[in-house]
Parts: structure tokens; C-alpha cells; sequence
């Protein structure tokens, strides 16, 4: 059996390797043949056996991704033949214009091989571009045979109005086909009764969405927040409500879909489906995405908020369910990241969330680790303690709950796989652990289970070590908050080195000695 393994895996290899080949060969093709073949695709012989054919392309969804993949490497080169202009590499800006001549080709080609119908705004793009880049391949060519220096400067701004020409007319082109492909697929979820078709379109829209939020404009632009909520509000379409859900939590990135989801009253429809019992988890938890997706501290754009307002205590109040109930770290995840987000917009949803006994739920689930999985879970829960913690209620249901010395614990959080997105978890952890650490010390009790659970060693040991806190200077601000909060309750827990240092001065005195401690090799 062993010696089986070897030569199986060596033939998984090679096969792997020749199909990425096949796929590399389709979007760099060698220019000097693409300008003898002027492009023209090789038909596709009717071999059944015979899979790795350059044009095997098999749904809208595929299409798409390599229209997009030809699109960026267009992108890219009009980005280099600029700057090679801008050096004077005439020799380089040729071959490079030859090259985009030939990927604009095959990108038209491609797209007209599997689109249904494109208008007739689109086929005059695709000729004027088309004939922009082969007048652009002819100049540069004459560029090369030139050698006086007066005459090149004079083309070389010629060549730079077009090369701004062409980029313009291409972006253009990639609004178009992007436009139409996000009708198409529209038309196809509105007016389709099969539920098998619906389900593939609303899988390409989703891939579309994660492309970037100029595509969740144009989706949401064409009227795809109306259409996807409309599904939600039908119960024959049950089982496409995770999948659709997921959908428009991407598209809900950008104004247009916030605009969009207030137009359809798309909040009460989200909060019936988060307290409709008989709805599966899944489509609970995708439903909670968008919560957490339209409620993000990070968005600028907050006109939402007052029809959020409204129905915010029966989502609160479903969320916190979700919590309790839920069967995996991602679905809790999901609810425990959207309580966090509605926490920092509104004090009431704090009070809500005290009458639920969320602290007691979110500290049992801390102690779950089934459930509570990941930094990223800490870090919501953390979150919402550190939000709560400005009640002053919040004190004895945190020490019920043995919450202090989950607090302890976040402070040493650490990343175990040095993955740049955990670590910046891990440091939000413990960062938001020592706030919530310093507001709750108002309250001597805390501050006592605080002091005896040698939280005041930790926290010098941040302030005063870089490595511990990854170099975080908003972790060594809060650490400080924390210390000097502590360090009055319990003046004899420091060494006197500590306290002249760390608690004495100004903060931002301290502050200043602490991210200069590290040992200089210079």
C-alpha cells in the first residue's frame, strides 16, 4: 500500500500542474502568435474525452471570473505602460500595447463567445476600443523608429492622450458588461420559477459582490436589494433565505444598498425572520450577518438607523437567543458580532441586553469553546462588555458570572498562528479587556477580585513589555487606564519603580517611556 501513494500522489500533481498551466496559457498567451492569429478563437473539437480545452468555461459564474481576471490584467498593464512612458522605454511601451491589443481582443471575444445579448451601446465600445488600441500599437511602433529626442517628446504626450483615451473607453466597456451581466442575472431571479436557476443566479450575484463595492453599487444600482428582499418575504422560497441572506449582507457594504434596504423596509423584514422560530438556524445566522453588516461603526452613512431604532428590542432580544442556542462558533460568531455593532450606537440596546441576561449568557459561551472558538468570537464578546460596562449594574453581573477573571484571561490573549488578521484580533482583545477592566473598577468589588487575581502584574507586564502586546500602542493606553484605575483601590500592589513610572506621571508621559523601552542595537 505504500508504495501505491507515491506514484498516485506524483499523478494528482501532474495533472494539477498541467490544468493551472492550461488556465495560465488562456490569459497570456504569447503576444506574437495572438498577432498573427489576429485573435480569431480556435474552434473546439467534439472530442468528449478531451477536458483540458483552452475555452472550458461552463457557467455565467465562470465567465464572469474570467472576463474580471482579464479585465484586472488590462488594468495592470495600462498602469505599466504609463510608467514605462513616463521613463522613455519606447521598446518596453510597444510590446506592452501589443500585449494589451491582444487582451482586449480576447476579452471582447470571450465575452461575446457566452453572453445572450448585449446592446448596441456595447458593441460600438467594443469597435471604438478596438480600433483605439491597434491606432495606439501603430503609433508606438513608429515611436520606435524615431530616434530624434524633439520629435519623441512631442509624440510622447500624444501617446500619453491616448493611452488616457483608451483607459477611459475600457472602463467604460467593464461598467457596461458588468451592468448587463447584473441585469441578467436580476431578470433571472425575478422572473424565473425554477428554483434550481434562481438559485444559481443568486450564487453569481453573490460572487460578483465580493469582487468590491463598485460591483455592490452596480447590483445595488439595478435594483438587487429590492429583488433579494423579496424573496425573503416569500415563504415558497424558504430554502433560497440563507443564500439570499449572505447575498445581500455583502451588497449592504455600500450606500447605494443602504438606500436600497430603507426603500423596502428591508429592517422589519430582517427582524421577522430573526423572531420567527420555525426558520432554520442557518438562515438565523445569515440574517444576523446583515444586522452586523448595516449596523458597522465603520460605515459613514447612518440614515437606517431611526427604522433600526424601531425594531430594535425584539432584534436584541432574537440575537441574544442566537447566542444561547446557537450549535457552532460561527453562528455565534455572527450574533455576538451584530450585538456588538448595535451596542455602540445606542445606550438602550446596553439596557436591553442587561434585562436579557446577556452578561450571563455571553460568559457561559466563554466558557464554551466549542462555541467561543477564536479571537474574533472574544473579541465581540469583549465588545459588548466593554460597552455595557458604562451601566452601572453592569458590576455585580459581571462578578456572578465570573467575568473578572475572563477579563484576566483576555489579557493574555495571544495568536497561534501569527495570521496578520488574528493578531490584530488578539491585540483588540486585549486592549478592550483592560477598558472594560478600568470602567468596571469603579466598583471596589471588582476592583478587589481584580487585585486578587493578579490582574496589576499583567498589566505592568504589557505596559512595560512590547512583545506581550505585539507593539500596540492603543493595548499600552488602556493597560495604563487600567493600572492607574487599580493602582487607587490598591496603592501597596506596586513596586515603587512601577508606580513612579507608570502611575505617577501624566499618562502620556508614561505612555512615552513605555514605547521606549525597547533595547536599541543601533
Amino acid at each position: 500500500l505504500p508504495s501505491l501513494s507515491l506514484p498516485f500522489s506524483m499523478h494528482l500533481i501532474q495533472v494539477d500542474s498541467v490544468q493551472r498551466w492550461m488556465e495560465d496559457l488562456k490569459l497570456m498567451t504569447d503576444c506574437e502568435c495572438m498577432c498573427i492569429l489576429q485573435s480569431k478563437p480556435i474552434s473546439i473539437e467534439k472530442d468528449e474525452q478531451n477536458e483540458l480545452i483552452l475555452s472550458s468555461q461552463y457557467s455565467t459564474c465562470d465567465n464572469l471570473q474570467l472576463l474580471l481576471k482579464r479585465a484586472w490584467i488590462i488594468s495592470t498593464e495600462l498602469t505599466r505602460i504609463a510608467q514605462k512612458l513616463e521613463k522613455n522605454r519606447w521598446q518596453r511601451v510597444h510590446s506592452m500595447t501589443v500585449r494589451v491589443n491582444c487582451h482586449v481582443r480576447s476579452m471582447i471575444n470571450e465575452y461575446n463567445a457566452f453572453t445572450r445579448s448585449s446592446s448596441e451601446e456595447m458593441h460600438q465600445l467594443e469597435k471604438i476600443l478596438i480600433d483605439k488600441c491597434s491606432e495606439f500599437t501603430t503609433f508606438t511602433e513608429r515611436c520606435l523608429q524615431t530616434e530624434d529626442e524633439e520629435i519623441l517628446k512631442s509624440m510622447k504626450s500624444c501617446v500619453s492622450e491616448t493611452l488616457t483615451t483608451i483607459a477611459q473607453y475600457f472602463g467604460q466597456l467593464i461598467e457596461l458588461v458588468l451592468t448587463h451581466e447584473a441585469q441578467n442575472l436580476l431578470r433571472q431571479i425575478e422572473l424565473s420559477g425554477s428554483l434550481y436557476v434562481m438559485e444559481s443566479a443568486i450564487s453569481s450575484l453573490f460572487s460578483l459582490a465580493q469582487e468590491g463595492a463598485h460591483l455592490c453599487r452596480i447590483i445595488a444600482k439595478e435594483g438587487g436589494v429590492v429583488a433579494l428582499f423579496k424573496i425573503c418575504r416569500q415563504d415558497c422560497f424558504r430554502c433560497l433565505y440563507p443564500q439570499t441572506l449572505r447575498t445581500l449582507a455583502s451588497i449592504c457594504c455600500v450606500e447605494e444598498g443602504m438606500h436600497q434596504l430603507e426603500k423596502v423596509d428591508g429592517i422589519l423584514c430582517l427582524a421577522d425572520i430573526l423572531t420567527d422560530s420555525s426558520h432554520s438556524e442557518a438562515t438565523h445566522a445569515e440574517a444576523a450577518a446583515v444586522i452586523a453588516q448595516i449596523t458597522s461603526p465603520h460605515l459613514t452613512f447612518t440614515q437606517h438607523l431611526s427604522s433600526f431604532l424601531e425594531n430594535m428590542e425584539e432584534i436584541v432580544t432574537a440575537l441574544v437567543k442566537l447566542c444561547q442556542e446557537a450549535s457552532s462558533g460561527e453562528v455565534f460568531l455572527l450574533a455576538s458580532a451584530a450585538l456588538a455593532n448595535i451596542t455602540f450606537f445606542d445606550t438602550m440596546a446596553c439596557e436591553i441586553l442587561l434585562q436579557l441576561n446577556a452578561m450571563k449568557i455571553l460568559l457561559a459561551a466563554c466558557s464554551d469553546k466549542r462555541i467561543v472558538d477564536t479571537p474574533y468570537s472574544r473579541d465581540q464578546v469583549v465588545t459588548i462588555l466593554a460597552n455595557m460596562s458604562v451601566l452601572d449594574q453592569c458590576a455585580s453581573e459581571i462578578i456572578q458570572g465570573n467575568g473578572v477573571q475572563l477579563l484576566m484571561e483576555m489579557l493574555f490573549e495571544k495568536s497561534s498562528s501569527g495570521n496578520p488578521a488574528e493578531v490584530a484580533a488578539c491585540e483588540r482583545v486585549q486592549q478592550k479587556s483592560a477598558v472594560t477592566l478600568a470602567r468596571l473598577s469603579r466598583d471596589s468589588e471588582v476592583a478587589d477580585t481584580a487585585i486578587k487575581l493578579s490582574c496589576i502584574p499583567r498589566l505592568i507586564k504589557l505596559c512595560r513589555s512590547p512583545t506581550e502586546r505585539n507593539n500596540s500602542d492603543s493595548v499600552l493606553v488602556a493597560c495604563l487606564a487600567a493600572l492607574r484605575r487599580l493602582a487607587v483601590m490598591s496603592p501597596d500592589g506596586l513596586e515603587d519603580s512601577d508606580f513612579q513610572q507608570l502611575v505617577k506621571p501624566r499618562l502620556v508621559d508614561s505612555f512615552l517611556l513605555c514605547t521606549n523601552m525597547e533595547e536599541s542595537f543601533v
